[in-house]
C-alpha cells in the first residue's frame, strides 16, 4: 500500500492514524513538529489548505479529516467502521460523524480562540460560546447514557471523529467535563481500545493523553 499519513503533533490528524490502526491497515507515518504553533512549511506545501491531516495515496493528495477517514475506510478498509444506509443505526452514525466537525469542533474552536484572545467571562460572546458548548456536551452525554458508542453498540468512524475535540484539543480549548458522567465513561472505553493506544503511541508518544474530566494541568501554549 502506498498510503502516507502526514501527522502534525498534537493535532486532529491523530484521528486518521487511529482509523488505520482500528482497520489494521499498513501505512507510512510522517510526523511534524509545530513551528511554532501551526504547521511547518514542509507540511503546508503538501496541500493548498496547508494544514493537518493530509494524506497521500499514490498520486492523490487529500486533506480534511472527514474526507480522509471516509476515503481510507472505503478505498482500503472495505467500508468497515462506516455504516451502510440499510443499517438500523445509519442515521445515528451519519449524524454524529458530521456533528463532530459541523457543530462540535467549531464550538470548541471558539472556546480556544477566546482563550487565546484573553477574553473573560464578562464578555457576551464568551458567555454565548460557553452556553453552546455546555448544550453540545449535554446532548452528547444524553446520547451516551444508554449507548456504548455513538451509533449504538457498534464502534464506528463517528466515534473517531468525536473523540479528538473531547481529548487532545483540550490542550488548546481548556474546558471541563464535570457533570457529564456518561461522556467521562465513554472516554474510559476509548482508552481501553488497543487501536487507540497504538495510534497515540505512534502519533505523540511523549504527550500525556487527555482522557479525564479536567483539561491538562499545563496548556500547549
Amino acid at each position: 500500500m502506498s498510503l502516507t499519513i502526514h501527522h502534525l503533533h498534537v493535532s486532529s490528524s491523530e484521528r486518521v492514524v487511529w482509523l488505520c490502526e482500528e482497520l489494521n491497515l499498513s501505512y507510512k507515518l510522517k510526523t511534524y513538529t509545530r513551528s511554532p504553533l501551526l504547521a511547518p512549511p514542509e507540511l503546508k506545501a503538501l496541500h493548498p489548505q496547508g494544514s493537518s491531516p493530509t494524506i497521500q495515496d499514490g498520486d492523490l493528495t487529500l486533506a480534511e479529516t472527514g474526507a480522509c477517514l471516509e476515503y481510507i475506510a472505503r478505498k482500503h478498509g472495505g467500508g468497515r467502521l462506516l455504516l451502510d444506509p440499510s443499517h438500523l443505526a445509519y442515521a445515528d452514525f451519519i449524524y454524529w460523524f458530521h456533528w463532530a466537525s459541523g457543530t462540535f469542533m467549531p464550538n470548541v474552536g471558539r472556546v480556544m480562540m477566546m482563550g487565546f484572545a484573553g477574553l473573560g467571562a464578562e464578555n457576551s460572546m464568551v458567555g454565548f460560546t460557553n452556553d453552546r458548548l455546555q448544550k453540545a456536551l449535554r446532548m452528547l452525554d444524553d446520547r451516551l447514557k444508554d449507548n456504548q458508542w455513538l451509533a449504538g453498540e457498534e464502534f464506528t468512524a463517528a466515534d473517531i471523529m468525536v473523540v479528538f475535540p473531547l481529548t487532545t484539543m483540550r490542550y488548546f480549548a481548556r474546558y471541563s467535563l464535570q457533570g457529564f458522567e456518561h461522556v467521562a465513561g465513554y472516554l474510559k472505553r476509548v482508552a481501553e481500545r488497543e487501536g487507540y493506544q497504538r495510534a497515540m503511541r505512534k502519533c505523540d508518544p511523549e504527550m500525556e493523553l487527555v482522557l479525564g474530566v479536567e483539561p491538562p494541568s499545563k496548556p500547549f501554549v
